[in-house]
């Protein structure tokens, strides 16, 4: 049986002379088939010391690190896994430092930041990946002493201040050092933090790894107990991890690279294909083939989706359906598409995601013409929570149709098709400006004239679909398609509903026109502002009078109209005695 990857591990962690701990480690150490696939990982950040929210920065930095990076394609390289894990947390992080900047201290610095240092480790086969942020150190016992495989990033503008020169959360993008070093058996590497590796000498951190080699936590342990007796006055968190035995080969060293899988061939079903019992087609496209296969492991329904031949020399097209298990593994939400645990390498690229018995809405609305305005006010929220996930997650769903949204048998809404989906902090920018990647029928005007894909495209997307449930028809015709300027976008002219469907409430059409609107300025903050004013009057919406009393409340209203007449009977009778 071949030999694999094993490991000892030590970490400790204090608060030392501080009131609180902003240093935040984790390790995981996982079983085959994980272990070859995606390797061992350590992880360490250290907040700043002047935000009282950098201990959940420091915590985001590294949660997202140890669950993200095991979700992302087998056919990602551990640099590439690990890179846009990073970027992603770090688009997050700026996110909430801005918000957070605006509810508290609009004119401040970074002292409300969710800022953070952040260095990983990854163990894989007989390789070291090291990523690095900030000035968490990633260092290798050598002789008697430790070997540096980090470089701080740290602004020193004199004997007594210095300042970070890079950490997560601090700017829109970041800039990750990568390492690869090769193992040897043996070999022990350490994480530490600013406050232990500033008071403890590199000597004296190897010579505490020498005297407890059998109990690593222990050697963590006494390190960091120097730092504190040596004055530190910072949070003291210490990793620790040796390398008992390495893998024979190099098996796994071939996964995790994209560009020298072949894409997968289209299939002609019956067929096995990887350990798959592909059963039928499903749906097929000048983009890709998506097949209805059965696992030959867990017996779970699946859907296979494979490139089409059109697909193949695109690159760029390639990494996006690539992509598309990643994305649909970062989001939890019952009203977004999700795919199994990878289990086995591939040998072919292409996707799997969970298979749901169900129909499309497009399909759905070709048997439902003119839907009742309540159940399309209950589809539409399904549909704006599915697009809230994305956009905690800081991603843009970028291809919002009715062909793009499932519903199961119990009447469950999915987002699916992830093809689109750009991802904050790892979008490619394309010169020129990024081309709309969305149908065009839903598509943003801004998207067509060349601009990036925000929650406001998509919205603007949420709002066409309620119209076209509601009138069966689009809110600016054909026209919305030549709109492939900003110019033409903004001479777009909003067909009202009440042209194409009698009888809805005068709000409904307000809440679709701002929804809808061409600026997105002037659209809607958030997809659950729209489906509240789908529901209700809301008397700031442009255009729309505050709600008669007969629409806010028709039963109070008849009762006083009762008894205005009542009123008017008994002063009539009395006059006339």
């Amino acid at each position: 049986m071949p030999q694999d990857l094993t490991l000892s591990l030590g970490q400790h962690s204090e608060r030392g002379r501080k009131e609180t701990n902003q240093d935040f480690h984790g390790a995981a150490l996982p079983a085959r088939p994980a272990l070859a696939l995606k390797g061992a990982v350590l992880a360490i950040a250290d907040g700043i010391g002047s935000s009282p929210v950098s201990h959940i920065a420091s915590e985001t930095a590294v949660k997202s690190f140890l669950s993200d990076y095991y979700d992302t394609p087998d056919t990602w390289s551990v640099k590439t896994s690990a890179q846009r894990v990073i970027a992603a947390t770090n688009s997050w992080l700026h996110a909430e430092t801005r918000r957070n900047r605006q509810r508290h201290d609009p004119e401040g610095g970074r002292d409300r930041g969710y800022v953070t240092t952040f260095s990983a480790l990854v163990l894989r086969s007989r390789t070291a990946h090291i990523f690095h942020v900030g000035d968490a150190r990633v260092s290798r016992v050598s002789g008697r002493s430790l070997e540096d495989l980090t470089e701080d990033h740290r602004v020193v503008l004199s004997a007594t201040e210095s300042y970070l020169g890079r950490a997560l959360g601090a700017a829109a993008h970041v800039e990750i050092d990568h390492r690869r070093v090769g193992l040897e058996r043996g070999d022990v590497f350490l994480l530490t933090t600013d406050g232990v590796h500033e008071h403890v000498r590199p000597e004296a951190m190897a010579a505490e790894v020498a005297r407890h080699g059998d109990d690593l936590d222990r050697a963590a342990q006494a390190i960091v107990r120097r730092a504190y007796e040596n004055g530190s006055g910072d949070n003291l968190t210490v990793q620790i991890v040796r390398i008992d035995a390495l893998p024979d080969g190099d098996p796994a060293e071939h996964l995790g690279r994209s560009a020298d899988l072949p894409p997968a061939p289209l299939l002609d079903p019956p067929a096995l294909f990887d350990g798959y019992r592909v059963l039928r087609t499903l749906h097929a496209s000048h983009r890709s083939h998506v097949y209805l296969a059965l696992d030959g492991e867990t017996g779970a329904q699946v859907a296979l989706k494979m490139p089409s031949t059109d697909l193949h020399g695109d690159p760029a097209g390639l990494r996006r359906m690539v992509m598309e298990e990643w994305i649909a593994r970062r989001i939890d939400s019952p009203h977004v598409l999700t795919a199994p645990v990878q289990t086995r390498p591939r040998s072919h690229l292409y996707t799997v995601m969970d298979y749901v018995e169900g129909q499309t809405l497009a399909q759905w609305l070709r048997d439902n013409h003119a839907p009742g305005l309540e159940t399309v006010r209950g589809l539409v929220e399904q549909i704006a929570r599915g697009v809230q996930a994305f956009h905690r997650r800081e991603m843009v769903h970028g291809d919002l149709r009715p062909a793009n949204i499932l519903l199961d048998s119990g009447g469950t809404v999915r987002l699916i098709d992830f093809g689109s989906t750009r991802v904050a902090g790892i979008a490619e920018d394309a010169e020129g400006g990024e081309p709309a990647l969305g149908t065009i029928q839903y598509t943003a005007p801004e998207c067509l004239a060349g601009h990036p894909a925000t929650p406001a495209s998509d919205l603007f997307s949420v709002g066409v679909i309620a119209y076209q449930m509601l009138t069966g028809r689009l809110p600016y015709g054909a026209k919305a398609a030549q709109a492939v300027t900003e110019a033409r976008g903004r001479r777009l002219n909003y067909v009202s509903v009440a042209a194409a469907r009698a009888g809805l409430p005068p709000f409904v059409d307000a809440a679709l026109r701002k929804a809808v609107h061409p600026n997105p300025a002037l659209r809607y903050d958030a997809a659950s502002a729209f489906v509240a004013d789908l529901r209700a009057p809301n008397a700031a919406l442009p255009g729309l009078r505050p709600a008669a009393l007969l629409e806010r409340d028709p039963v109070l209203f008849w009762k006083l109209v009762a008894l205005a007449l009542a009123v008017a009977v008994v002063w009539l009778l009395a006059h006339r005695a």
